[in-house]
Protein backbone atom coordinates (compact mmCIF):
# COMPACT_ATOMS: atom_id res chain seq x y z
CA UNK A 1 0.00 0.00 0.00
CA UNK A 2 2.94 2.46 0.72
CA UNK A 3 4.39 1.59 -2.50
CA UNK A 4 1.60 2.27 -4.40
CA UNK A 5 1.07 5.60 -2.99
CA UNK A 6 4.76 7.07 -3.10
CA UNK A 7 4.84 7.28 -6.67
CA UNK A 8 1.59 9.12 -7.25
CA UNK A 9 2.89 11.19 -4.85
CA UNK A 10 5.89 12.05 -5.96
CA UNK A 11 4.25 12.82 -9.25
CA UNK A 12 2.11 15.31 -7.51
CA UNK A 13 5.07 16.79 -5.42
CA UNK A 14 6.48 17.33 -8.77
CA UNK A 15 3.89 18.75 -10.41
CA UNK A 16 3.31 21.72 -6.99
CA UNK A 17 6.91 21.93 -7.43
CA UNK A 18 7.28 23.11 -11.28
CA UNK A 19 3.89 24.84 -11.14
CA UNK A 20 5.31 26.84 -7.98
CA UNK A 21 8.27 27.55 -10.35
CA UNK A 22 6.57 28.95 -13.05
CA UNK A 23 4.56 30.93 -10.93
CA UNK A 24 7.36 32.67 -9.27
CA UNK A 25 8.93 32.91 -12.90
CA UNK A 26 5.93 34.63 -14.21
CA UNK A 27 5.96 37.05 -11.45
CA UNK A 28 9.66 37.61 -11.61
CA UNK A 29 9.06 38.79 -15.64
CA UNK A 30 5.59 40.86 -14.59
CA UNK A 31 8.43 42.86 -11.81
CA UNK A 32 10.76 42.89 -14.32
CA UNK A 33 8.63 44.97 -16.64
CA UNK A 34 7.59 47.04 -14.26
CA UNK A 35 10.93 47.72 -12.96
CA UNK A 36 11.52 48.88 -16.37
CA UNK A 37 8.99 50.82 -17.35
CA UNK A 38 9.12 52.79 -13.43
CA UNK A 39 13.30 53.40 -14.49
CA UNK A 40 12.63 55.87 -17.10
CA UNK A 41 12.03 59.61 -16.61
CA UNK A 42 10.23 62.31 -18.70
CA UNK A 43 13.00 62.93 -21.04
CA UNK A 44 12.86 58.72 -21.84
CA UNK A 45 16.23 57.92 -20.28
CA UNK A 46 16.43 55.45 -18.06
CA UNK A 47 16.74 56.45 -14.06
CA UNK A 48 18.37 53.93 -11.39
CA UNK A 49 15.79 53.89 -8.51
CA UNK A 50 16.69 53.89 -5.13
CA UNK A 51 14.52 52.50 -2.29
CA UNK A 52 14.96 52.30 1.28
CA UNK A 53 12.76 50.37 3.66
CA UNK A 54 11.75 52.19 6.07
CA UNK A 55 8.54 51.42 7.88
CA UNK A 56 8.46 53.88 10.41
CA UNK A 57 10.52 56.79 8.92
CA UNK A 58 8.38 59.59 10.92
CA UNK A 59 9.58 58.48 13.94
CA UNK A 60 12.42 60.18 16.11
CA UNK A 61 15.23 57.80 16.67
CA UNK A 62 18.41 56.97 15.66
CA UNK A 63 17.72 54.84 12.90
CA UNK A 64 15.50 57.36 10.92
CA UNK A 65 18.50 59.70 11.23
CA UNK A 66 20.84 57.05 9.50
CA UNK A 67 18.08 57.16 6.63
CA UNK A 68 17.98 60.99 6.48
CA UNK A 69 21.32 61.26 6.25
CA UNK A 70 22.09 58.23 3.46
CA UNK A 71 19.72 60.13 1.49
CA UNK A 72 21.06 63.12 1.86
CA UNK A 73 24.68 61.35 1.06
CA UNK A 74 23.08 59.90 -2.11
CA UNK A 75 21.36 62.67 -3.50
CA UNK A 76 24.77 64.12 -3.09
CA UNK A 77 26.89 61.93 -4.75
CA UNK A 78 23.65 60.55 -7.19
CA UNK A 79 21.83 63.65 -8.01
CA UNK A 80 20.04 61.80 -11.41
CA UNK A 81 18.37 58.84 -9.53
CA UNK A 82 15.40 58.59 -8.04
CA UNK A 83 14.67 58.15 -4.31
CA UNK A 84 12.07 56.12 -2.93
CA UNK A 85 10.90 55.70 0.65
CA UNK A 86 8.39 52.71 1.82
CA UNK A 87 6.92 53.61 4.85
CA UNK A 88 3.81 52.88 6.90
CA UNK A 89 3.21 56.64 8.26
CA UNK A 90 0.07 56.86 6.15
CA UNK A 91 -1.58 59.02 8.93
CA UNK A 92 0.86 61.91 7.62
CA UNK A 93 1.92 63.25 4.26
CA UNK A 94 5.22 63.45 2.63
CA UNK A 95 6.08 67.31 3.12
CA UNK A 96 5.14 66.38 6.39
CA UNK A 97 7.55 63.69 7.03
CA UNK A 98 10.35 65.99 5.68
CA UNK A 99 9.40 68.33 7.98
CA UNK A 100 9.59 66.28 10.74
CA UNK A 101 13.00 65.60 9.66
CA UNK A 102 14.57 68.56 9.77
CA UNK A 103 12.77 69.77 12.34
CA UNK A 104 14.30 66.89 15.05
CA UNK A 105 17.38 66.05 13.11
CA UNK A 106 17.75 69.72 11.32
CA UNK A 107 18.40 67.42 7.78
CA UNK A 108 17.15 69.24 5.12
CA UNK A 109 16.74 67.10 1.52
CA UNK A 110 18.50 68.61 -1.40
CA UNK A 111 15.69 66.77 -3.69
CA UNK A 112 12.47 65.16 -3.84
CA UNK A 113 11.73 61.98 -2.22
CA UNK A 114 8.82 60.03 -3.40
CA UNK A 115 6.94 58.36 -0.45
CA UNK A 116 5.19 55.05 -0.98
CA UNK A 117 2.79 54.36 1.58
CA UNK A 118 1.97 50.34 3.11
CA UNK A 119 -1.10 49.92 4.07
CA UNK A 120 0.01 47.03 6.08
CA UNK A 121 2.26 47.85 8.86
CA UNK A 122 0.61 46.36 11.78
CA UNK A 123 1.68 43.35 10.48
CA UNK A 124 4.90 43.98 11.56
CA UNK A 125 3.78 45.59 14.63
CA UNK A 126 4.99 43.57 18.09
CA UNK A 127 0.99 44.10 19.75
CA UNK A 128 0.11 41.53 16.73
CA UNK A 129 2.17 38.46 17.96
CA UNK A 130 1.97 38.06 21.84
CA UNK A 131 3.89 35.03 21.31
CA UNK A 132 6.76 33.52 18.55
CA UNK A 133 7.18 37.50 18.50
CA UNK A 134 10.24 37.18 16.39
CA UNK A 135 8.66 34.82 14.02
CA UNK A 136 5.30 37.08 13.59
CA UNK A 137 7.06 40.45 12.66
CA UNK A 138 9.58 38.31 10.36
CA UNK A 139 6.90 36.73 8.30
CA UNK A 140 4.63 40.00 8.67
CA UNK A 141 7.43 41.64 7.34
CA UNK A 142 7.25 39.70 3.89
CA UNK A 143 3.91 40.50 3.16
CA UNK A 144 4.62 43.97 3.74
CA UNK A 145 7.68 43.82 1.86
CA UNK A 146 5.35 42.48 -0.99
CA UNK A 147 3.18 45.52 -1.06
CA UNK A 148 6.32 47.63 -1.06
CA UNK A 149 7.51 45.68 -4.23
CA UNK A 150 4.14 45.51 -6.26
CA UNK A 151 4.20 49.35 -5.76
CA UNK A 152 7.16 50.13 -6.79
CA UNK A 153 10.61 47.64 -8.24
CA UNK A 154 13.21 49.84 -7.78
CA UNK A 155 17.04 49.01 -9.20
CA UNK A 156 18.25 49.14 -5.65
CA UNK A 157 16.78 47.92 -2.67
CA UNK A 158 18.28 49.25 0.91
CA UNK A 159 16.77 47.67 4.16
CA UNK A 160 17.70 50.19 7.00
CA UNK A 161 15.54 48.99 9.42
CA UNK A 162 16.39 45.39 10.70
CA UNK A 163 13.82 43.64 8.14
CA UNK A 164 16.27 40.78 6.87
CA UNK A 165 13.26 38.50 5.18
CA UNK A 166 12.30 41.36 3.04
CA UNK A 167 15.79 40.99 1.42
CA UNK A 168 15.05 37.46 -0.51
CA UNK A 169 12.05 38.94 -1.95
CA UNK A 170 13.56 42.36 -3.52
CA UNK A 171 16.71 39.97 -4.76
CA UNK A 172 15.54 37.18 -6.65
CA UNK A 173 12.50 38.28 -7.28
CA UNK A 174 12.36 42.42 -7.92
CA UNK A 175 15.85 41.36 -9.41
CA UNK A 176 17.36 44.37 -7.34
CA UNK A 177 20.48 44.40 -5.88
CA UNK A 178 19.91 44.24 -2.05
CA UNK A 179 22.34 46.21 0.77
CA UNK A 180 21.41 46.23 4.63
CA UNK A 181 22.27 49.10 7.15
CA UNK A 182 22.07 46.87 10.39
CA UNK A 183 21.07 48.89 13.50
CA UNK A 184 20.42 45.52 15.97
CA UNK A 185 19.92 42.07 14.42
CA UNK A 186 17.17 40.40 15.26
CA UNK A 187 18.34 37.92 16.82
CA UNK A 188 21.91 37.55 19.06
CA UNK A 189 24.11 35.15 20.50
CA UNK A 190 22.87 37.18 23.53
CA UNK A 191 19.23 36.27 23.53
CA UNK A 192 20.22 32.80 23.01
CA UNK A 193 22.64 32.96 26.31
CA UNK A 194 19.63 34.85 28.12
CA UNK A 195 17.37 31.85 27.05
CA UNK A 196 19.62 28.93 27.75
CA UNK A 197 20.83 30.28 31.21
CA UNK A 198 17.60 30.96 32.03
CA UNK A 199 17.76 34.65 32.98
CA UNK A 200 14.42 36.92 33.23
CA UNK A 201 14.50 39.37 30.28
CA UNK A 202 11.72 42.04 28.76
CA UNK A 203 12.03 39.36 25.94
CA UNK A 204 12.05 36.16 28.32
CA UNK A 205 8.89 35.88 30.21
CA UNK A 206 9.32 34.53 34.49
CA UNK A 207 7.32 31.81 33.35
CA UNK A 208 9.40 30.32 30.83
CA UNK A 209 12.33 30.68 32.53
CA UNK A 210 10.95 28.97 36.10
CA UNK A 211 10.13 25.91 33.39
CA UNK A 212 12.59 23.81 31.96
CA UNK A 213 10.65 22.04 28.96
CA UNK A 214 9.60 25.51 27.82
CA UNK A 215 12.44 26.98 28.29
CA UNK A 216 14.07 24.07 25.65
CA UNK A 217 11.43 24.66 23.62
CA UNK A 218 12.51 28.39 22.95
CA UNK A 219 15.89 27.35 22.68
CA UNK A 220 15.07 25.56 20.09
CA UNK A 221 13.06 28.33 18.50
CA UNK A 222 15.79 30.35 18.93
CA UNK A 223 18.02 28.58 17.09
CA UNK A 224 16.20 27.84 14.62
CA UNK A 225 14.77 31.04 13.61
CA UNK A 226 18.49 32.52 14.39
CA UNK A 227 19.70 29.76 11.48
CA UNK A 228 16.90 31.30 8.66
CA UNK A 229 17.85 34.93 9.95
CA UNK A 230 21.29 34.11 9.00
CA UNK A 231 19.97 32.84 5.25
CA UNK A 232 18.23 35.74 4.02
CA UNK A 233 20.61 37.98 5.36
CA UNK A 234 23.36 36.39 3.79
CA UNK A 235 21.51 37.52 0.30
CA UNK A 236 22.90 41.09 0.51
CA UNK A 237 25.16 42.32 -1.48
CA UNK A 238 26.73 44.88 0.84
CA UNK A 239 26.04 44.69 4.69
CA UNK A 240 26.95 47.61 7.04
CA UNK A 241 26.27 47.77 10.83
CA UNK A 242 26.75 50.28 12.76
CA UNK A 243 29.21 49.38 15.60
CA UNK A 244 31.36 46.51 16.21
CA UNK A 245 28.79 44.78 18.93
CA UNK A 246 26.68 44.55 15.89
CA UNK A 247 29.40 43.59 13.84
CA UNK A 248 30.26 40.99 15.93
CA UNK A 249 26.86 39.43 16.24
CA UNK A 250 26.52 39.66 11.74
CA UNK A 251 29.46 37.99 10.96
CA UNK A 252 28.62 34.89 13.17
CA UNK A 253 24.98 34.63 12.08
CA UNK A 254 25.23 35.86 8.39
CA UNK A 255 28.86 35.09 7.62
CA UNK A 256 29.34 37.48 5.00
CA UNK A 257 32.11 38.94 6.19
CA UNK A 258 33.89 39.69 2.70
CA UNK A 259 30.83 42.36 1.96
CA UNK A 260 30.45 43.28 5.71
CA UNK A 261 31.98 46.84 6.85
CA UNK A 262 31.40 48.76 10.13
CA UNK A 263 30.06 52.47 9.21
CA UNK A 264 28.84 54.40 12.37
CA UNK A 265 25.69 56.56 12.24
CA UNK A 266 26.10 59.81 12.12
CA UNK A 267 25.81 62.04 14.87
CA UNK A 268 24.91 65.50 14.51
CA UNK A 269 28.39 66.26 16.08
CA UNK A 270 29.03 69.78 14.89
CA UNK A 271 25.52 71.13 15.69
CA UNK A 272 26.91 71.03 19.60
CA UNK A 273 30.09 71.94 19.41
CA UNK A 274 28.81 75.62 19.56
CA UNK A 275 27.75 74.82 23.18
CA UNK A 276 29.89 76.25 26.18
CA UNK A 277 31.82 73.35 27.94
CA UNK A 278 32.14 75.49 31.18
CA UNK A 279 29.33 74.85 33.73
CA UNK A 280 26.21 77.50 33.86
CA UNK A 281 25.01 78.53 37.09
CA UNK A 282 22.41 80.78 35.85
CA UNK A 283 20.17 77.91 38.22
CA UNK A 284 20.89 76.40 41.28
CA UNK A 285 21.67 72.55 41.34
CA UNK A 286 22.30 69.71 38.33
CA UNK A 287 19.93 68.26 35.40
CA UNK A 288 20.63 64.90 34.22
CA UNK A 289 18.96 64.09 31.09
CA UNK A 290 18.52 61.18 29.29
CA UNK A 291 17.72 60.59 25.14
CA UNK A 292 16.17 57.95 23.66
CA UNK A 293 12.58 56.80 22.64
CA UNK A 294 10.58 55.35 25.29
CA UNK A 295 10.49 51.42 23.94
CA UNK A 296 10.69 48.52 26.61
CA UNK A 297 14.35 47.87 26.19
CA UNK A 298 15.75 51.17 26.93
CA UNK A 299 14.88 50.06 30.58
CA UNK A 300 13.69 53.73 31.47
CA UNK A 301 12.60 52.38 35.13
CA UNK A 302 16.37 51.65 35.52
CA UNK A 303 16.91 55.41 35.44
CA UNK A 304 13.87 56.65 37.65
CA UNK A 305 14.98 54.05 40.29
CA UNK A 306 18.50 54.81 40.68
CA UNK A 307 17.80 58.24 40.83
CA UNK A 308 15.38 58.31 43.49
CA UNK A 309 17.76 55.82 45.23
CA UNK A 310 20.37 59.04 44.45
CA UNK A 311 17.61 61.48 46.11
CA UNK A 312 17.23 59.26 48.80
CA UNK A 313 21.29 59.39 49.50
CA UNK A 314 21.72 62.59 48.82
CA UNK A 315 19.67 63.51 52.59
CA UNK A 316 23.21 62.46 54.08
CA UNK A 317 25.31 63.53 51.07
CA UNK A 318 24.70 67.40 50.97
CA UNK A 319 24.13 67.51 47.33
CA UNK A 320 22.42 70.39 45.76
CA UNK A 321 19.23 70.14 44.34
CA UNK A 322 18.82 67.55 40.92
CA UNK A 323 15.97 67.18 38.45
CA UNK A 324 15.86 64.25 35.91
CA UNK A 325 14.54 65.06 32.33
CA UNK A 326 13.47 62.18 30.04
CA UNK A 327 13.49 63.09 26.47
CA UNK A 328 12.41 60.61 23.86
CA UNK A 329 10.08 60.08 20.51
CA UNK A 330 6.85 57.98 21.59
CA UNK A 331 5.68 56.12 18.02
CA UNK A 332 2.83 54.65 19.12
CA UNK A 333 0.11 54.13 21.94
CA UNK A 334 2.07 51.38 23.54
CA UNK A 335 4.36 54.03 23.99
CA UNK A 336 2.21 56.41 25.18
CA UNK A 337 1.08 53.82 28.01
CA UNK A 338 4.61 53.16 28.60
CA UNK A 339 5.14 56.36 29.53
CA UNK A 340 2.10 57.13 32.09
CA UNK A 341 3.29 53.94 33.33
CA UNK A 342 6.73 55.62 34.09
CA UNK A 343 4.80 58.53 35.34
CA UNK A 344 3.55 56.21 37.74
CA UNK A 345 6.81 54.35 38.61
CA UNK A 346 7.85 58.26 39.78
CA UNK A 347 5.08 58.94 41.88
CA UNK A 348 5.33 55.30 43.89
CA UNK A 349 8.81 56.34 44.34
CA UNK A 350 8.02 59.78 45.40
CA UNK A 351 10.45 61.57 42.94
CA UNK A 352 7.50 62.68 40.30
CA UNK A 353 8.07 66.63 41.25
CA UNK A 354 12.18 65.74 40.19
CA UNK A 355 10.76 64.00 37.43
CA UNK A 356 10.12 65.29 33.72
CA UNK A 357 9.11 64.38 30.28
CA UNK A 358 9.66 65.61 27.26
CA UNK A 359 7.95 63.85 24.53
CA UNK A 360 8.67 64.42 20.76
CA UNK A 361 10.52 67.65 21.41
CA UNK A 362 12.20 70.08 18.63
CA UNK A 363 15.45 70.11 17.59
CA UNK A 364 16.48 73.46 19.68
CA UNK A 365 15.15 72.30 22.67
CA UNK A 366 16.81 68.78 22.42
CA UNK A 367 20.13 71.04 22.39
CA UNK A 368 18.63 73.26 25.05
CA UNK A 369 18.57 70.68 27.41
CA UNK A 370 21.74 69.32 26.94
CA UNK A 371 23.23 72.62 27.00
CA UNK A 372 22.20 72.81 30.36
CA UNK A 373 22.41 69.18 31.47
CA UNK A 374 25.57 68.02 34.06
CA UNK A 375 24.74 64.36 33.41
CA UNK A 376 23.25 62.04 30.93
CA UNK A 377 22.06 58.70 31.27
CA UNK A 378 21.71 55.60 28.81
CA UNK A 379 20.62 52.21 30.42
CA UNK A 380 19.74 49.90 27.55
CA UNK A 381 21.69 46.38 28.08
CA UNK A 382 23.74 45.56 24.75
CA UNK A 383 22.50 48.69 22.48
CA UNK A 384 23.50 48.60 19.17
CA UNK A 385 25.33 52.19 19.22
CA UNK A 386 23.77 54.63 21.37
CA UNK A 387 23.53 57.64 19.29
CA UNK A 388 22.06 59.97 22.09
CA UNK A 389 25.45 59.09 24.44
CA UNK A 390 27.39 60.55 21.92
CA UNK A 391 25.41 63.45 21.60
CA UNK A 392 25.69 63.89 24.98
CA UNK A 393 29.14 63.92 24.52
CA UNK A 394 29.55 66.28 22.19
CA UNK A 395 27.36 68.46 23.92
CA UNK A 396 29.43 68.42 26.84
CA UNK A 397 27.18 66.49 29.04
CA UNK A 398 28.69 63.98 31.09
CA UNK A 399 27.74 60.19 29.88
CA UNK A 400 26.86 57.60 32.13
CA UNK A 401 26.14 54.75 30.13
CA UNK A 402 25.29 50.86 29.91
CA UNK A 403 28.32 48.51 30.53
CA UNK A 404 27.54 46.65 27.11
CA UNK A 405 26.98 46.93 23.64
CA UNK A 406 28.13 49.62 21.64
CA UNK A 407 28.44 52.46 24.50
CA UNK A 408 31.18 49.82 26.24
CA UNK A 409 33.36 48.95 23.11
CA UNK A 410 32.64 51.62 20.47
CA UNK A 411 32.12 55.00 22.34
CA UNK A 412 32.29 55.41 25.92
CA UNK A 413 36.31 54.30 25.61
CA UNK A 414 39.25 56.06 26.65
CA UNK A 415 41.03 58.68 24.31
CA UNK A 416 44.59 59.63 24.09
CA UNK A 417 44.55 57.73 27.23
CA UNK A 418 41.86 60.04 29.21
CA UNK A 419 38.80 59.17 30.42
CA UNK A 420 35.68 60.38 28.42
CA UNK A 421 32.78 59.00 30.50
CA UNK A 422 31.37 56.60 33.04
CA UNK A 423 29.34 52.72 32.65
CA UNK A 424 27.60 51.01 35.39
CA UNK A 425 25.20 48.52 35.13
CA UNK A 426 23.02 48.22 37.89
CA UNK A 427 20.84 50.37 40.07
CA UNK A 428 23.32 50.66 43.00
CA UNK A 429 26.16 51.70 40.54
CA UNK A 430 24.05 54.15 38.49
CA UNK A 431 23.59 55.78 41.92
CA UNK A 432 26.94 55.59 43.16
CA UNK A 433 28.27 56.78 40.10
CA UNK A 434 26.35 59.81 39.60
CA UNK A 435 26.86 61.12 42.97
CA UNK A 436 30.29 60.44 41.93
CA UNK A 437 29.86 62.67 38.97
CA UNK A 438 28.43 65.62 40.94
CA UNK A 439 31.13 65.32 43.89
CA UNK A 440 33.61 65.65 41.64
CA UNK A 441 34.94 69.35 41.28
CA UNK A 442 34.16 71.97 38.80
CA UNK A 443 37.42 71.50 36.88
CA UNK A 444 37.29 67.80 37.01
CA UNK A 445 34.48 67.60 35.41
CA UNK A 446 35.29 69.96 32.63
CA UNK A 447 38.09 67.88 31.69
CA UNK A 448 36.34 64.60 30.95
CA UNK A 449 34.06 67.01 29.03
CA UNK A 450 36.90 68.19 26.70
CA UNK A 451 38.16 64.50 26.80
CA UNK A 452 34.66 63.22 25.42
CA UNK A 453 33.98 65.75 22.54
CA UNK A 454 36.88 65.72 21.19
CA UNK A 455 36.68 61.72 20.88
CA UNK A 456 33.38 62.03 18.90
CA UNK A 457 34.53 63.42 15.59
CA UNK A 458 34.76 60.21 14.25
CA UNK A 459 31.11 59.95 14.73
CA UNK A 460 29.98 62.76 12.61
CA UNK A 461 28.00 63.06 9.62
CA UNK A 462 31.20 63.88 7.25
CA UNK A 463 32.59 60.63 8.19
CA UNK A 464 29.09 59.09 7.78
Amino acid sequence: FFYSLLFPGLIVCATLCVCLVIILWRIKLLLQRKKKSASISKNGKDQMVIAFFHPYCNAGGGGERVLWCALRALQKKFPEAVYVVYTGDTDVSGPQILEGAFRRFNIRLIHPVKFVFLRKRYLVEDSLYPHFTLLGQSLGSIFLGWEALMQCVPDVYIDSMGYAFTLPLFKYLGGCRVGSYVHYPTISTDMLSVVKNQNVGFNNAAFITQNPFLSKLKLIYYYLFAFIYGLVGSCSDVVMVNSSWTLNHILSLWKVGNCTDIVYPPCDVQTFLDIPLREKKMTPGHLLVSIGQFRPEKNHPLQIRAFAKLLKNRVTESLPSLKLVLIGGCRNQEDELRVNQLRKLSEDLGVQEYVAFKINVPFDELKNYLSEATVGLHTMWNEHFGIGVVECMAAGTIILAHNSGGPKLDIVVPHEGDITGFLAESEEGYAETMAHILSMSAEKRLQIRNNARASVSRFSDQEF
